[in-house]
């Protein structure tokens, strides 16, 4: 078995993403035995919801604090599981040399589950012997649902929080590898899913624990509507009817994925918008610290988008944006507004398929003279492109040497808008604006990230809005 793969299939053909834990506790006075009880304990929950149920988590502890009884219940259940509901072992285990591989063998030799929960702390050596068996799962602990997690998890490293750069080391390991992100802890979830678009994390916490449904699922889904697994174990297993449990948990977990699947109808301009301003952040495009404008006034944050070029891969990003805001618009060619805008019209231009040609802001003093270069006639319609806009003056500069030489100038397109004032003096200047995001998503996208705290979020905001 895959474990991934059949995951997936599971959850398309039950339409459902739900986890059950089977943590049983039963009566060690029972007649029946202790081992008897569990495994009776645990196939009436599976019977009861196994239509609903994607994947069932065993937590060994439950197990072992049984001794050899619970742990011949444990190897009953997965055994009664075996070829129809894949059983990923919460163990939380991993170690280094023969103790590692002592470890893997106990679980998927001996136990044969499909998957299993491990420790990161000690690296990738550690969990190397879990890896050589293949077709397995491997959940690593990344950001917990229990009280304190934070002190450890959320310290400092790089600018970020630990558990954000253990997950981008975590997830290069191996091509089968999970994450154990808090169901409660919906930035922790935001932030996982900013920075790994597709990997499946396992997440308990939610309800029980205070995570609500729909926020955990809008932070946490993959764009295809899978990629989270919700775990619940007591609200289940305790419940009078496990069945009915089950069956209200998938539908308000099914209702929030529709919604959250609604609300993002073009999945693929969120993503690409997102990678913008995630590749933005990482190039220095946009700043955090103390800045003098032009104005004399001091800013919180700097925007400097002639860093684009210094990345390939964002500078192919930067002309799908620009491609996107260009869809529907009239224009024979792209102008760019020197100095900042010309190798992001050029981009735009590989991109679209559309001629480039630009204004010189300041009159060629030699040579042909020209006030405009590349290849363009009158009557010509184009398209105004630059970085961001703040304000009008320099895009009206531009406007007025374009329309000097009888060219059309109707729409302006620009990465980044930054405050009301540009667009009022486009406006009034016979331009429309197009916008492909507003300098306040680069500070959502900060605190999806974790680079801002909520305190220092309010006051980018409050900064902006005045």
């Amino acid at each position: 078995m895959d474990f991934f793969k059949e995951i997936e299939k599971q959850a398309r053909e039950k339409n459902s993403l739900l986890c059950v834990g089977l943590d049983p506790r039963v009566d060690i006075s029972t007649d029946e035995g202790i081992e008897e009880s569990i495994f009776e304990f645990n196939k009436k929950i599976i019977d009861a919801t196994e239509h609903v149920t994607v994947c069932y988590k065993p937590n060994i502890a439950f197990y072992e604090s049984y001794g050899i009884d619970g742990h011949n219940a444990l190897v009953r259940t997965i055994e009664y599981l075996k070829g129809k509901v894949p059983v990923l072992l919460d163990a939380k285990r991993n170690d280094i040399g023969a103790t590692a591989e002592a470890y893997a063998k106990a679980a998927f030799d001996i136990l044969d589950a499909d998957a299993i929960t491990l420790s990161p702390y000690m690296g990738k050596s550690s969990a190397d012997p879990f890896f050589d068996y293949e077709g397995k799962g491997y959940f690593f602990l990344c950001r917990t649902s229990n009280e304190g997690a934070g002190e450890i998890q959320e310290l400092e490293v790089n600018s970020r929080p630990l558990f954000i750069e253990m997950a981008n080391q975590i997830t290069k390991w191996n091509k089968d590898i999970g994450l154990v992100v808090a169901g409660n802890d919906i930035p922790a979830l935001k932030a996982v899913r900013s920075e790994l678009s597709e990997v499946w994390m396992l997440s308990p916490g939610i309800g029980a624990q205070g995570g609500t449904m729909y926020e955990a699922i809008e932070a946490g889904l993959r764009a295809d509507g899978l990629g989270i697994l919700p775990v619940v174990a007591r609200a289940i297993s305790g419940a009078k009817d496990p069945k009915a449990a089950a069956e209200q948990f998938c539908a308000e977990l099914n209702q929030a994925r529709e919604k959250v699947l609604s609300n993002k109808v073009n999945t693929s301009e969120d993503r690409l918008k997102q990678d913008l301003l995630k590749g933005l952040i990482d190039t220095e495009c946009f700043r955090l610290g103390e800045f003098v404008l032009k104005s004399g006034i001091k800013s919180p944050f700097y925007v400097d988008l002639r860093k684009t070029s210094a990345d390939p891969k964002l500078m192919k990003i930067v002309g799908k944006a620009y491609a996107r805001l260009m869809e529907g618009l009239e224009g024979v060619s792209v102008a760019g507004i020197p100095v900042a805008a010309i190798s992001l019209a050029t981009v735009a231009s590989l991109e679209t398929g559309l001629p480039m040609i630009y204004p010189r802001m300041n009159a060629k003093s030699h040579g042909t003279g020209n006030m405009i270069e590349g290849k363009f006639a009158a009557g010509d319609r184009v398209i105004l492109l630059d970085d961001l806009i703040t304000t009008g003056k320099s895009k009206i500069e531009a406007v007025e040497i374009l329309r000097g030489a009888g060219l059309i100038v109707e729409d302006l397109v620009v990465l980044l808008e930054r405050g009301a004032q540009g667009r009022k003096d486009m406006e009034a200047a016979g331009i429309r604006l197009h916008s492909f995001a507003k300098v306040e998503e680069l500070f959502d996208r900060c605190l999806e990230l974790s680079i801002v705290d909520k305190e220092e979020y309010s006051r980018l905001v409050e900064f902006a809005a005045n």
